[in-house]
């Protein structure tokens, strides 16, 4: 004859379940092994694979941001799932270039908090709910992420590997970004931007 287990067993292997289900993220990756440059104030880290599973779980109940320049996504693309582009810097008209980075200079983009503030709003989310942001290689989205923290947000994630990758140093491809992030993982990416996705201050 057949036993059907009680309802005291039942609930305890459904709570742990339906607990982790509820829980943001569980993070995989280690805090102690993200390069020191990379470390965050709130310390909530994730690779690309993880910011897709989490978007895909929580919907709308997370705002998925590019923070990378307009040149960058018109060029390079952009995550599918990403909510909205808002630059965290942005190349500002005729930019000076930086011998040390051996690029153009950027300039923090003082409406970043005030257009994230605006697109949460948007959805009926507020700064306790979470937000995922991701770069090229997951530096700018580090510093991004401190200010944010600084102004209150508790659930900010940087995409630690961004949506390019990490350089490999050594090798036939040293220099390149093909270590890792949203290209190399095989993650939906396009060329074709969505205007209403797309920060376009004054438009």
């Amino acid at each position: 004859m057949l036993s059907f287990p009680s309802r005291t067993v039942l609930i305890s292997l459904i709570l742990p379940l339906t607990v982790w289900l509820m829980t943001p993220c569980a993070q995989a990756v280690d805090p102690a092994r993200v390069p020191a440059q990379k470390q965050t104030k709130a310390g909530l880290y994730l690779d690309a694979r993880e910011a897709y599973e989490l978007k895909q779980r929580l919907g709308d109940k997370a705002l998925f941001i590019d923070v990378r320049t307009r040149a960058e996504i018109s060029y390079l693309g952009m995550p599918s799932v990403a909510d909205a582009h808002i630059p965290a810097f942005e190349h500002p008209a005729n930019a000076a270039w930086d011998d040390k980075s051996g690029r153009f200079k950027t300039e923090a983009n003082a409406d970043f908090e005030p257009e994230l503030a605006r697109r949460l709003a948007s959805r009926q989310l507020s700064k306790n709910d979470v937000v995922i942001l991701i770069c090229r290689s997951g530096d700018r989205t580090t510093r991004a992420a401190n200010f944010l923290t600084e102004q209150g947000y508790s659930k900010v994630y940087s995409v630690i590997d961004g949506f390019e990758g990490d350089a490999v140093a050594e090798g036939p491809q040293a220099g390149q970004r093909v270590l890792n992030g949203w290209k190399n993982a095989g993650l939906p990416w396009t060329y074709k931007l969505d205007k209403n996705k797309i920060y376009l201050p004054g438009y």
